[in-house]
């Protein structure tokens, strides 16, 4: 099994983003929901899912809620042909989630640092990657960010939720102001 795990991007803010993607005609706009990745595309054995789903559960378990914030245009080119949106609060406890994510089966090493983020264009012509920067320049978006999901890459190129592991951490870290 071909898995991931992730912050999804709750409505209308998700919606509005894969209205972004799909204009800009990228195929993966319909295929991969908007959201901050914890844990790239990993393979695991199908028989390894309930261990892996487990070992989410026990994160989300202590892991309190908090507030994120997305705010403007960020790319990664000319390393990598991706346009994103930028995550301006809450990018700490993203990055210590998708830490404590990769460890035990999960654990691995990441191809580039990690930083999150939410792609709104990737391997697209420069002419659309320039225009997905104006799209979503003036972007803003804060909620209360108070799950993570574990997807899994259907035959088909969808990523769809296997599990959503609520944060049920008790301590209040970061209320909404």
């Amino acid at each position: 099994m071909r898995i991931g795990v992730a912050l999804q991007i709750p409505p209308p803010y998700s919606t509005w983003l894969q209205g972004v993607r799909a204009r800009l005609h990228d195929p993966m706009a319909r295929s991969i929901p908007p959201h901050v990745t914890l844990l790239p595309p990993t393979v695991v054995e199908a028989d390894q899912i309930d261990d892996v789903t487990e070992h989410l559960a026990t994160i989300a378990a202590r892991t309190t809620p908090f507030v994120m914030a997305l705010r403007g245009a960020g790319t990664f080119r000319p390393v990598s042909p991706v346009v994103f949106v930028n995550v301006v609060r809450g990018a700490d406890r993203c990055e210590a989630l998708q830490r404590e994510v990769r460890t035990g089966l999960l654990a691995q090493e990441l191809r580039f640092p990690y930083h999150p983020h939410v792609t709104v264009a990737h391997d697209l012509d420069d002419g659309s990657l320039d225009a997905a920067m104006e799209l979503v320049a003036d972007f803003e978006a804060t909620y209360a960010q108070g799950s993570m999901r574990l997807y899994e890459h259907g035959d088909d190129g969808v990523w769809r939720t296997v599990a959503r592991l609520v944060l049920a951490g008790s301590r209040v870290e970061d209320p909404v102001s």
